[in-house]
């Protein structure tokens, strides 16, 4: 290795072209990201999603479990090593009658225990008027599952908020009308 004048009195090592920078950990951690395979999100309802949904009838919405959860990838560059984990924060449901759901979950699964008047827990909506108008005769409903990432390796530690995947349905929702006879 041969030597370099400074200014300041110090001399200065000539650095080797030989010698390998170290990737910076930036690098390793986007790699690790998008090696991430984030779940498509299934949308599922109660009333079953296959049937009308009814005005005025609380529907139940939830995200099927196998597409929420934790997941984890790592990338491995020149030594620096990075493993990603993402995890659901919430889920935006855009209703299709101009309605929005936020929930902080992936929502509760009807279960034939609850009265079917009552309403979901944490994840629900209530239409107030039928899909007959719309294109198509149903609403269409789209769910967006933001997911943030917490990396770790090469002693660091960090963030990356906000990736989202998004499912969607045509959900027909109808009135049901009462017929009085005397």
């Amino acid at each position: 290795m041969g030597i370099l004048p400074r200014f300041d009195g110090e001399e200065a090592k000539k650095p080797n072209p030989g010698a390998r920078q170290q990737v910076p950990v930036e690098v390793v951690v986007q790699r690790a990201v998008e090696r991430l395979e984030l779940p498509t999100p299934v949308i599922r309802t109660s009333p079953d999603e296959d049937f009308a949904q009814v005005v005025h009838v609380p529907t139940w919405m939830w995200v099927e479990r196998s597409t929420w959860g934790p997941v984890s990838a790592s990338a491995a560059v020149d030594g620096v090593k990075v493993t990603a984990t993402a995890r659901p924060q919430r889920a935006v449901w855009l209703i299709g009658e101009g309605g929005t759901v936020v929930c902080r979950g992936p929502g509760t699964p009807y279960s034939d225990a609850n009265s079917p008047k009552a309403p979901s827990p944490d994840c629900g909506y209530t239409y107030r008027r039928a899909s007959l108008s719309a294109p198509d005769r149903a609403f269409t409903v789209s769910v967006r599952v933001t997911w943030d990432v917490e990396w770790h390796g090469a002693g660091q530690v960090g963030v990356v908020p906000g990736l989202v995947m998004t499912g969607q349905r045509q959900l027909v929702v109808d009135e049901v009308q009462t017929v009085v006879r005397r």
